[in-house]
């Protein structure tokens, strides 16, 4: 249900840029019909002066408003404070609260359901122990209260999404054996990234989803909201040869809350321990707002990623050369090449293919066994797990060179081995 609402955000000392917590009030429902801002040091009871907070009132009042949204992380005491000051059933959700509540309608899996319970439970928790006398809430929790209980919900939560971790890295290591290599499709939301998974995968397509597969058109979707990508979706793709899983990932956004972040660590794995990981950055948007997505994505990323980052600049169709050069220059500082790319009309794709191909680990070989019938089962596993690149029978022995992933390199020179 759509509720009227008027956004709030204080900032210390630089222009208030309230594009970014309009777009995250309508994910969440919300019909923006008013906003206030105020450039000042933050007020510890109610984050805003007291003649802004006055100011916030009357304009709820004068806009049916039922709901302010604030575009800072509230404290429960100040969350307290602007409720108090606001007419009678105002709602105030501060940032924190609105990426949660996208984040609750958005999960559909059982991992990110229990995630985004996770990360509920731990924003609840100062709350409810604030609401009374500290000492009397210890004695009241040893006898069973609302504290003890979320305390508990929060352990089994963390036990359950521990178990999905194990279950994730062992279908990792799965996937691993049958010759995939494991590439992240990560960035800002609404950098793309589900776009260029329609560019990149074997099975889908930019223009339509194919209608015999209904079940891709929920999980491969490409909508231009935020957040369209909280679970991750998987799919085949062939990148220069390269056989290789590409997995879109949820996006990021600037102060996206710590604790979520942890809840959704899960999620993010998928990334963190990807053979590559294509960073997807919006070309189009404002340098000033490029940069802080940037950093936004290098903060996530910086020493979690085991596999290399190649930065794709998106929507270079709608970006002149000039503005190309500037968001050049500033990937530069944390990563550099970036591939130009539009990955709805499909430029530049091919180039992205190979830079990431390149950077897969991958190993050439060639060998030579006994023309038999397990010389031909050996030939057909190779097929399904490498990149063959010839064969040749001659009437004693069979010759193929191949290209795949270390591991399976080794067990194929072992098969080979014990065929001679």
């Amino acid at each position: 249900m759509t509720r009227q609402a008027v956004l709030a955000k204080r900032v210390d000392d630089r222009p208030a840029e309230t594009t970014e917590i309009r777009g995250l009030a309508e994910a969440a429902g919300y019909d923006v019909v008013g906003e206030i801002t105020q450039r000042r040091a933050e007020d510890a009871g109610t984050c805003f002066g007291g003649g802004k907070v006055d100011e916030l009132a009357r304009l709820v009042a004068e806009t049916s408003s039922k709901a302010v949204v604030v575009d800072n992380d509230l404290s429960p005491k100040q969350s307290t404070a602007l409720v108090d000051a606001c007419p009678d059933g105002t709602r105030v959700a501060d940032r924190h609260r609105v990426v949660l509540d996208i984040f609750a309608e958005r999960a559909a899996t059982r991992r990110a359901k229990l995630q985004v319970e996770l990360a509920s439970l731990e924003y609840e928790l100062p709350r409810i122990e604030e609401e009374g006398d500290p000492h009397l809430m210890t004695l009241a929790a040893e006898k069973g209260t609302r504290l003890n209980d979320v305390r508990s919900r929060i352990d089994r939560v963390k036990r359950a999404l521990d178990d999905i971790a194990d279950d994730h890295a062992k279908r990792r290591s799965e996937r691993h054996d049958r010759g995939f290599s494991l590439v992240a499709i990560a960035g800002y939301t609404n950098a793309g990234k589900s776009t260029l998974l329609h560019r990149l995968a074997d099975d889908l397509s930019v223009d339509a989803v194919d209608p015999a597969h209904d079940d891709l058109d929920a999980t491969a979707s490409v909508e231009n909201r935020l957040f369209e990508t909280l679970q991750t979706t998987t799919r085949r793709g062939t990148l220069d040869g390269r056989r290789a899983l590409l997995t879109d990932t949820v996006g990021l956004i600037d102060d996206l809350p710590h604790d979520l972040v942890e809840s959704f660590h899960g999620t993010l794995s998928e990334t963190y321990h990807a053979d590559a990981v294509v960073l997807v950055v919006d070309a189009s948007a404002p340098i000033d707002a490029f940069r802080d997505r940037v950093d936004t994505c290098r903060r996530v990323l910086d020493g979690n990623v085991d596999g290399t980052v190649v930065p794709a600049l998106n929507k270079v169709d709608i970006a002149d050369d000039d503005a190309l050069d500037d968001r050049r220059d500033a990937l530069a500082d944390h990563w550099s090449d970036p591939v130009a790319i539009s990955a709805l009309e499909g430029s530049g794709i091919d180039d992205l293919a190979s830079t990431v191909a390149a950077e897969l680990p991958a190993v050439r070989c060639e060998l030579t066994v006994p023309n038999c019938d397990d010389a031909m089962s050996l030939v057909s596993w190779l097929y399904d797990r490498t990149s063959v690149e010839t064969v040749d029978y001659a009437s004693d022995e069979v010759s193929v060179a191949f290209t795949g992933r270390p591991e399976i390199v080794s067990l194929a020179r072992g098969r080979a081995d014990e065929l001679r």
